[in-house]
């Protein structure tokens, strides 16, 4: 990862104005923006085509402030208000001024998707959910939940493309297609492993190596690494974000942090290595209508949050393993679609089984089940103040969900932890994208976006914070670097 001197090259084999390397959903939004001002473009891709964990994702973007699709469903939002909820939500210690950015440019932004060719539909998922399996454009997460419903007026904000299922796919596939379409040049099958530097430290451009052979490449203007965070390294992981050590990635496999480690190599600066998303393969459908316990039978949070919440606040702070708690009733009542065809593991006609079963402390599950069956009965969570319309005893027989089952199957483990992880924390970069190096001054011709730099999260997450941090504040970087370009004189 060792920086190598342009004298050490010679004639390059390529030469561009932006030189992106990665070609997730922040390097397409770069790419694009460069073209679409004018830099000659070229996009690197390791794998054999453009996505990488974008495109494996539910393609869920946080977008607000008054966007067609919340009006449409009958929202009335303003930025204000959504930044009220995203800095409680990704706090604490967001960074501010990115935040600030986002919010107010979320229409806009939202309206910059439109013209990309993606489509949302105007309808709205009502109940909490990872995903939900239908069209509907716009979701909850977590807004009207407690505490959250106190600081902001709680709107819906998770904007969906129109897909069935996972839209991480149709999203890039409409992203990739108006970065090509605006002139950027993909070179696919290419991993970079260097950063070149001239003779007055300036990034100038990339050594990489496609099918074993090594290939230079020019950047005349600058260099924008978009090329992921660091899960699927286990030694960055031990370094920076051991608590997802063990655990299943939530990453298309190839975010090795290579482009943290190049831009690391010649004094970048990181920020906030440490901080991750967890989900936890628990189903909010059924936590919400049930409870969520760890594994000393103990509730701890209310369980209609945005998932993410309960997960990082389990991994992190509780013993495990976690298990969905629910009745006969409160399962069958669950949709179809959103049981993601787990069933329970146990299911017992007393709480004593089912703490047998679960090698829980005696009494443990009973005394916080009567606790919880006692005030829903009033309608109540004094608690956690979980919302009342997902109260209700709980009465026999009595199930608990497998939290090894669900939607990661086994990982690099190979044993199914039941939950898995990505990285937020990444390089320094000001919010055009400008790479800052550990005095905090700018590297010049280097510039980095999406989960290969720290975005705007501070010690939190909320679907779609992630998509849509990188492709804003990859257009930026983007339009930044073109800026740069030098016209003939």
């Amino acid at each position: 990862m060792e920086p190598v001197g342009t004298d050490e090259i010679g004639e390059f084999d390529h030469e561009c104005d932006v030189l992106v390397v990665g070609f997730g959903c922040a390097g397409a939004a770069a790419a694009y923006e460069a073209a679409r001002a004018g830099a000659d473009v070229l996009v690197l891709e390791r794998a054999s085509g453009p996505g990488g964990s974008s495109a494996q994702s539910g393609g869920e973007l946080y977008l607000g402030g008054g966007t067609e699709v919340q009006k449409a469903c009958g929202f009335d939002d303003d930025p204000d208000n959504m930044y009220a909820y995203l800095e409680a939500a990704i706090g604490p210690n967001a960074d501010t001024e990115k935040l600030r950015l986002y919010c107010d440019g979320s229409v806009e932004h939202f309206e910059w998707f439109r013209e990309c060719g993606v489509t949302f539909n105007p309808t709205l998922y009502p109940a909490p959910v990872w995903m939900p399996f239908s069209e509907d454009g716009l979701m909850w997460l977590g807004e009207n939940s407690w505490p959250y419903n106190t600081v902001a007026r709680p709107v819906p904000r998770g904007h969906r493309p129109a897909a069935s299922g996972f839209g991480g796919k149709v999203l890039m596939d409409k992203l990739t297609a108006a970065a090509t379409g605006a002139g950027a040049v993909t070179h696919v099958d290419t991993v970079a492993a260097n950063l070149v530097l001239d003779e007055d430290g300036r990034v100038a451009g990339v050594v990489a190596r496609k099918y074993g052979k090594q290939v230079t490449y020019r950047a005349r203007t600058a260099v924008i690494l978009t090329t992921g965070g660091f899960v699927d390294n286990e030694e960055m992981l031990a370094d920076h974000a051991p608590v997802l050590l063990g655990h299943d990635k939530v990453s298309d496999g190839l975010d090795d942090g290579s482009g943290i480690r190049m831009a690391s190599a010649i004094g970048a600066a990181t920020r906030r290595m440490g901080v991750v998303e967890i989900a936890l393969t628990a189903l909010p459908a059924m936590v919400c209508r049930g409870m969520l316990v760890d594994g000393m039978g103990r509730r701890f949070i209310n369980e209609d949050v945005y998932p993410g919440h309960f997960s990082v606040h389990a991994v992190r702070n509780q013993p495990g393993p976690y298990w969905t708690i629910i009745d006969e009733e409160g399962y069958e009542s669950v949709p179809e679609a959103d049981r993601w065809g787990v069933l329970p593991k146990y299911v017992t006609e007393t709480l004593a089984e089912l703490e047998e079963s679960l090698g829980m402390p005696a009494g443990s599950l009973e005394n916080t089940v009567e606790t919880y069956n006692r005030h829903a009965e009033k309608g109540e969570d004094p608690y956690f103040r979980k919302d009342p319309k997902w109260l209700r005893p709980l009465k026999s027989p009595f199930a608990a969900i497998d939290p090894a089952a669900g939607f990661f199957g086994t990982g690099a483990t190979g044993k199914g932890t039941g939950a898995g992880g990505f990285t937020l924390g990444g390089l320094h970069t000001t919010v055009d994208g400008e790479v800052l190096n550990n005095s905090g001054d700018p590297v010049p011709g280097l510039y980095a976006a999406g989960r290969a730099a720290s975005g705007m999260h501070g010690e939190g997450y909320i679907s779609g914070t992630s998509l849509g941090d990188g492709t804003f504040f990859g257009r930026r970087a983007g339009r930044a670097a073109a800026a740069l370009k030098k016209e003939p004189e």
